[in-house]
C-alpha cells in the first residue's frame, strides 16, 4: 500500500522529503476536522507572469539552466506545474521600457498595429513554455492603452517617486491621473478602436501558435502609476466591456472583470449592474488590496470563478519574511473562494529592479555577473501547493477543535487529500487531522511549512463521508 508523503521546508532546508506516521483510529478529540462532505471551489490552476524583464533575466543564463528553470516551472510533476499564466498586453512595469502594438496617434483603423516587439521576449518565453506544457493556459491585460487613446496623451499616470530613484517617465503635473476618474478617452470610437485592439492583439499571437484564451480589460483600474496605468470608473469598465464582450466572443476568448486592487466589491457590483455589460463577465480577477473584497463578491456571486492575479511582489529581497505573508495571502484567497493563484515575477536579475525603479521579488533570481542562479522561498512555497494539487482539485474547509488554523486542504480528482500546514511559531507544534473516521497526528516543527498527500486508498472520498455522516 502507498505511504502518506510528507514533505517539509524551513528557512533553511527547503523540500525534505520525510517518513510519514500512519492513519490511526480515533483515541481523542482530533486538533482539526478536515470536512470532507464540503468540497467547495474546484481549482483551475496556478501561475505566474511572463514578462521582459523575466527573460532577459533567463537569457543571461547557460541554455541547459535555463531549459531547467523552465522545465521547473511547467512541466507535469518537475516542479510548480503551472498551468494558467499572465501576460501583459503591451509594455507593463517589468517591460523594458513602454510600448504599445500601435502609437500613430490617431489610427482607429489600426493600420499600424503590431506585435513585432514581442517576438524578442514574450513569444519565445511563451514558446519555452509550451514546450513542457502544451496544455498551456495564457491570459492577458493591458497596463495602459496606447497613449492616443488616453485623455492625458501619456503612459503614465502619476510623477515618479523619489524612493525609487532618479526615474525620469516624462509625466508633468498636467498629466497627473486620479483615482475615480477615466484617464481612458471613454467615447464610442475609440471603446470600438480599443476593443478591435484587443481583437487584433489574440489574432497575432494565435498567428504564433499561442492562444490567448482570458482578458481582463486593465490591471488595477483605480491606480495611476509611474509606470504604464490607466484608471477607469466601473461604469467606464461596464461601457467598454459591452464592447469587448463581442470582440472576444467572436475568438472564443472570455472577459473576466479585473483587475480590482480595491477592497471595494461594489466596483465589481456597478460593472455586474449593467445588464449589457454583465452576461460577458465570466469571472473576476483580484490582487493585492483588492482580496478584502473577495469575501463578499465570493457571497453575493458564488457563480463567479474568482483568480488572484497578482501575488504581492515583496522588494527584491525573496527572505523568508515574505514567504511567511505569501502563505496568508494564498490562505485568505482560497479561503473565500478562490480558483486559481498566481504569482508574479517568474524570473529577475538579482535586487529584482524594474525599469520604473522599484524592486520586486521572483521565482528565480539570476546573478548578471557569475551567470548563476538560485531558487527562493517563495518558489518553495508556491511548490508546497501547486506540485501536489491536481488541476480540478476541491478545496475542503477545515474546522479546528484546538485553536490551529493555519492549513489549507484539498481533494484531487483522483481522490488522493493534500493538506498543507504552517506552523509560524517558535516552537514545534502537536497537531491531528481528523480524516473520515481516522486521524494522522504530527509534531510541525517551528516556523515551517508541510505537505502531506494521503492516496486515495486512504483518504476518504467526499461522497463516503457524507455516507457515514447520514
Amino acid at each position: 500500500m502507498t505511504e502518506i508523503r510528507w514533505i517539509t521546508t524551513t528557512e533553511e532546508k527547503a523540500w525534505v522529503e520525510r517518513e510519514a506516521p500512519g492513519l490511526t483510529p480515533v483515541a481523542v478529540m482530533p486538533s482539526v476536522f478536515i470536512q470532507l462532505d464540503r468540497p467547495q471551489q474546484a481549482i483551475e490552476g496556478f501561475g505566474a507572469s511572463f514578462n521582459e524583464m523575466g527573460w532577459d533575466a533567463l537569457a543571461l543564463l547557460p541554455e541547459q539552466a535555463r531549459g531547467a528553470i523552465i522545465r521547473d516551472l511547467f512541466e507535469p510533476g518537475a516542479g510548480l506545474n503551472l498551468s494558467l499564466c499572465r501576460m501583459p498586453v503591451g509594455a507593463n512595469d517589468f517591460s523594458r521600457d513602454w510600448y504599445s502594438y500601435d502609437e500613430t496617434p490617431g489610427d482607429l483603423a489600426l493600420d499600424d498595429f503590431s506585435i513585432v516587439h514581442d517576438d524578442e521576449t514574450l513569444v519565445p518565453f511563451i514558446r519555452a513554455a509550451q514546450a513542457h506544457r502544451p496544455d498551456l493556459r495564457v491570459w492577458a491585460s493591458p497596463w495602459s492603452p496606447p497613449t492616443w487613446m488616453k485623455a492625458n496623451g501619456h503612459y503614465a499616470g502619476a510623477m515618479p517617486h523619489p524612493a525609487f530613484g532618479n526615474i525620469d517617465n516624462g509625466m508633468t503635473e498636467d498629466k497627473v491621473g486620479r483615482e475615480g476618474t477615466d484617464m481612458f478617452r471613454v467615447d464610442d470610437v475609440h471603446l470600438d478602436a480599443y476593443a478591435r485592439y484587443f481583437g487584433r492583439f489574440i489574432d497575432a499571437y494565435a498567428e504564433r501558435g499561442i492562444r490567448i484564451d482570458t482578458v481582463m480589460p486593465q490591471n488595477e483600474f483605480n491606480s495611476a502609476q509611474a509606470f504604464p496605468s490607466c484608471t477607469w470608473t466601473p461604469e467606464a469598465l461596464a461601457r467598454f466591456i459591452r464592447v469587448l464582450g463581442p470582440e472576444m466572443a467572436g475568438r472564443d476568448v472570455q472577459v473576466l472583470l479585473g483587475t480590482l486592487e480595491r477592497a471595494d466589491d461594489t466596483m465589481v457590483t456597478k460593472v455586474l449592474d449593467d445588464e449589457e455589460a454583465a452576461p460577458w463577465v465570466r469571472g473576476v480577477g483580484v490582487q493585492w488590496a483588492g482580496r478584502g473584497a473577495v469575501p463578499f463578491v465570493h457571497h453575493d456571486n458564488p457563480e463567479l470563478p474568482i483568480w488572484q492575479t497578482e501575488q504581492e511582489c515583496g522588494d527584491g529581497k525573496n527572505d523568508w519574511r515574505h514567504a511567511r505573508h505569501a502563505w496568508q495571502i494564498m490562505r485568505t484567497f482560497f479561503g473565500n473562494g478562490a480558483t486559481a493563484y498566481m504569482y508574479w515575477n517568474m524570473a529577475l536579475l538579482e535586487g529584482g529592479v524594474s525599469r520604473w525603479g522599484w524592486s520586486q521579488n521572483s521565482f528565480v533570481v539570476v546573478d548578471p555577473v557569475t551567470r548563476t542562479h538560485r531558487y527562493t522561498h517563495e518558489y518553495q512555497l508556491l511548490k508546497h501547493v501547486s506540485h501536489v494539487v491536481q488541476l480540478g482539485a476541491r478545496v475542503i474547509p477545515t474546522l479546528s477543535y484546538s485553536g490551529f488554523e493555519n492549513q489549507l486542504a484539498f481533494v484531487n480528482p483522483d481522490g488522493s487529500l493534500v493538506i498543507v500546514a504552517h506552523n509560524d511559531g517558535g516552537d514545534p507544534v502537536e497537531v491531528s487531522y481528523l480524516i473520515g473516521d481516522q486521524v494522522l497526528a504530527v509534531t510541525l516543527d517551528a516556523d515551517s511549512f508541510h505537505t502531506f498527500v494521503i492516496p486515495p486508498m486512504r483518504a476518504v472520498s467526499p461522497a463516503a463521508a457524507r455516507s457515514r455522516a447520514a
